[in-house]
Formats: structure tokens, sequence, C-alpha cells
């Protein structure tokens, strides 16, 4: 029985300070900081998970190597503005395979790509 009475009384006094602490007024200059703080994360995480979808969505799409703009090529792995304004000038393509027989990529940076673009007839 005393044990349950001293059990009692832990949780009222835990329960007590949990009242207390959530009681406590806040400044509202520092809950201003505060929430502009989070909104700023939140804003952030937002704009990561939209690229990361938009990511995704193009990642299963092939290009076409006859029609792709500049940005699309950019989004390729290892493809830089020059790389992309070569593939560009260099066109039309019979194959995506010419990136390499035109010496525009070399072989290692075909193979990181080839399964991302296409020529279409």
């Amino acid at each position: 029985m005393r044990l349950l009475t001293e059990c009692s009384t832990v949780v009222v006094l835990g329960f007590c300070l949990f009242v207390l602490g959530c009681n406590t007024r806040q400044d509202p200059e520092q809950l201003k900081e505060r929430t502009a703080a989070a909104t700023a994360e939140l804003k952030r995480d937002a704009k990561a998970v939209a690229e990361g979808i938009r990511e995704g969505w193009n990642r299963d799409r092939q290009l076409d190597l006859n029609r792709a703009t500049e940005k699309e090529l950019l989004e390729l792995p290892g493809i830089n503005s020059r790389t992309a304004n070569r593939i560009v000038a260099n066109r039309p393509y019979k194959a995506a395979d010419e990136l390499v027989t035109k010496r525009i990529v070399s072989r290692q940076q075909y193979e990181k790509i080839a399964d991302r673009i296409t020529v279409k007839k």
C-alpha cells in the first residue's frame, strides 16, 4: 500500500511539473523567430522533395538525342554544358552510340548514359 501511495505521489508531482512547463508564457519575438526558422526548413525540405520527384520521373524516360534540349541533356550524368553543346551541334544521329564514334563522349561516359538515351527514327 505504501508503494502505491509513493508511486501515486510521484505521478501527481510529474504531472504538475508538466502542466507548469506547458503554461509558461513565451516571448512573442522568440516564438516568431522559431516559427520563421521552422518555415524556412520546411521550404528547403519541400524543394528537395520536388527536385527528387522531378528526377525520379525523368530517370525512366529516354532522351532522343536528335530532339533533346541542352537543358535536358545536362540532366544526364556526367554531361556538362560543353558536351551538351557538342551533342546538339553534331545532329542528326542514326544511333545513340554515335556519341562515341563521333568522339563526343568516351566509351565510359557513354555507358553511364546509354540506358537513358535513344535515337528515334
